[in-house]
């Protein structure tokens, strides 16, 4: 009986491991951006430079132990290291539950958005089977004893960990969870559906007895139905809260708002051209990358001039900032707004470019894997 609960929890353990791992090696710069959550909250924000780096190391490190795990090679010092980290991350999903101060732990990317509490149980869960492990740790039985075959094992998973986040900072997620994914009509998502239901409130009354200072808080139609408000010793305090009780739908693109230096708002404009339109993507200023900018520039130049292609910078950076940073690298773009959330979201990349026409991204590159013009004016343009 011990030996099938220590390989079921080992089992479950382990393809956890890995595929929370995976998924957030898939993205390690969106993973990035919610460490920087958690380092801001917890006043650690000299950490921030290195998030991307301490992405990757965490995606490494939960991908090798759990596949180490499975197969069962040094048990004592895997279950250890995987205790040492569930403690740390059940601590930190429940101060985020408890405080509310960060919305999604990001355990599993934006592949499956967890709430606080829900992160919290699920690491509670896993707290408890890694727990049994660790007490069971010297039953476990590696899939070979042959010390050599454990290294180049231990190796190529290792390997195979750390090429896959690479690859996919370089050139962008494998699989793509964003609503800015290639083949998204925009302006659909950043709409909602005739009919679709909205939000259901309940309006809060705050009141009070003149006569004896009690005090209560009513919906309105318990203060309808109770009849409470013939009572000339009932008041309401305040003015009335409301009460969300029932989530409406939501759209998908719901931040994204693009506007001039002026303020002029050119979302609609922008993102509803109806001919091929380049959308260049440069969240901070301050870190992109200025070669991959350099380059970018030159292909807009060619762009425009052969083929009349639109192409703007979009930046969160102010007006007098990305005036400078213009200026400097000698831009052919036009440089919009926008919130640095959804330019995130656009494209994990610094710079990155979004390839649009009537609404709908075509394609989508990092600055590492951008193709040349020639490749671009043969595959779209020229059609």
């Amino acid at each position: 009986m011990n030996k099938i609960a220590l390989n079921f929890s080992r089992l479950f353990v382990g393809i956890l491991f890995i595929f929370s791992g995976l998924i957030k090696a898939n993205d390690t710069l969106g993973f990035g951006y919610k460490l920087e959550e958690y380092f801001d909250v917890f006043h650690m924000s000299f950490f921030s430079p290195y998030a991307t780096l301490i992405a990757g190391f965490l995606c490494v490190l939960e991908i090798v132990l759990g596949a180490l795990l499975l197969l069962g090679f040094w048990g004592k010092k895997v279950s250890a290291g995987l205790l040492a980290i569930i403690v740390f991350f059940t601590f930190l999903t429940f101060v985020s539950a408890y405080f509310k101060v960060v919305t999604s732990c990001g355990c599993f990317g934006d592949a499956i958005p967890l709430t606080p509490w829900q992160s919290f149980s699920k690491d509670l869960v896993l707290l408890v089977l890694i727990v049994y492990i660790f007490i069971q740790r010297d039953k476990i039985v590696p899939v070979t004893a042959n010390v050599a075959q454990q290294k180049v094992i231990c190796i190529a998973v290792t390997a195979i960990a750390v090429i896959f986040p690479i690859y996919t900072h370089t050139y962008l997620p494998v699989i793509d969870f964003l609503p800015y994914k290639v083949g998204a009509n925009l302006p659909q998502l950043m709409s909602i559906p005739a009919g679709a239901a909205p939000d259901e409130f309940l309006i809060m009354y705050n009141l009070k007895n003149k006569a004896t200072g009690e005090k209560k808080v009513m919906s309105d139609k318990e203060y309808l139905k109770s009849g409470i408000w013939k009572d000339n010793n009932w008041e309401i305090i305040g003015d009335p809260d409301q009460k969300l009780i029932k989530k409406g739908y939501e759209a998908k693109i719901k931040d994204l708002i693009i506007s001039d230096a002026a303020g002029t708002n050119y979302t609609k404009e922008l993102i509803e051209n109806p001919y091929y339109n380049l959308i260049i993507v440069a969240y901070n200023l301050n870190d992109t990358n200025e070669d991959g900018i350099a380059k970018l520039n030159a292909l807009t130049l060619n762009a425009t001039e052969q083929f009349n292609i639109r192409t703007v910078l979009l930046t969160s950076n102010s007006a007098q900032d990305a005036g400078v940073f213009s200026k400097r690298m000698k831009l052919f773009a036009e440089v919009f707004y926008a919130d640095g959330v959804p330019l995130k979201s656009m494209v994990r990349a610094n710079p990155g470019v979004l390839l649009l026409k009537n609404g709908v991204v075509i394609n989508k590159w990092s600055f590492n894997a951008m193709p040349s013009f020639d490749q671009l004016a043969e595959r779209y343009f020229s059609k």
